[in-house]
């Protein structure tokens, strides 16, 4: 790797409502992030941190390509607020108030709103069991686990628990438990969430891969979808994170969700550093 970048791989920093990111721009030179890079510059100690980390690739039938690592050099299928960050990155780059975007879950579309957040279509939840995936057939609306969790897919599995009082839980014993569960063939997140009114949920996250994070765009995607299925709430809903503030819509062309956006610094991974992972 250091051959390729003789002088250091650029990097930037960014967080949507606390979510925190490393994002590579790997345009023009093909994919550079493997799993041994991800977990080296995930290491909030060693390395940068970050609850994800975000490749920009080229798209030959979109505006660009997002692939996604956790910090324990593990893939992941989508990031919400990390497409909402890059997107907001990109639209300064392309001059251009909306972007059409390619990732595992497939083409998204992303817009800039007046108030300067950043919203991205994240598509339909994935409701059947196989699709999201579970390894037996069940109800996702109820699973046969304690709590009764719902299950929905949003290009990566969740396992949503309604909750009297989400501040109470042990989301880090729980959601450590919940993640491997035998239920969940390629792990899942965990959110535990608690209505506090009809357009309103609180919900708190351990992430696959990642662990307990500010916010889970996905997550905050999930959690709606499910509460809504439940009739807990509407289609719209604001789910308070962490971190800050997630605005949810579960439209008839998928599941729209909104917030805040931040670049933080921009930095150079050094030479050294990399030579190390070779």
């Amino acid at each position: 790797m250091t051959e390729l970048f003789p002088h250091g791989l650029p990097f930037m920093k960014m967080h949507g409502a606390g979510n925190d990111f490393v994002v590579i721009d790997s345009r023009g030179r093909g994919a550079v992030v493997t799993a041994a890079l991800a977990q080296a510059v995930g290491d909030r100690n060693r390395g940068v941190g970050f609850d994800q980390l975000a490749e920009i690739r080229d798209a030959a039938d979109a505006d660009f390509a997002l692939d996604f690592w956790n910090a324990d050099g593990s893939r992941a299928g989508a990031c919400g607020n990390a497409t909402r960050c890059v997107s907001a990155y990109m639209m300064q780059q392309l001059a251009q108030d909306a972007v059409e975007l390619t990732t595992q879950r497939g083409r998204l579309t992303a817009r800039r709103l007046s108030d300067g957040r950043v919203a991205v279509n994240m598509g339909h939840p994935q409701r059947d069991w196989r699709d999201i995936p579970l390894a037996e057939a069940q109800d996702t609306t109820r699973l046969t686990l304690p709590g009764t969790p719902a299950a929905v897919g949003m290009g990566n599995p969740h396992c949503v628990f309604f909750v009297d009082d989400a501040e109470a839980v042990d989301v880090s014993g729980q959601g450590a438990i919940y993640e491997r569960h035998n239920l969940f063939p390629q792990r899942t997140n965990v959110e535990f969430a608690s209505v506090l009114a009809p357009d309103r949920l609180r919900m708190r996250v351990w992430e696959r891969g990642a662990g307990i994070t500010l916010a889970c765009g996905s997550g905050a995607c999930a959690t709606a979808v499910a509460a809504a299925e439940r009739g807990l709430t509407g289609r719209k809903v604001d789910v308070v994170v962490d971190g800050g503030l997630l605005q949810i819509d579960w439209r008839e062309d998928g599941v729209w969700m909104s917030g805040p956006v931040a670049r933080v610094f921009d930095g150079v991974l050094r030479p050294d550093f990399l030579a190390g992972l070779e």
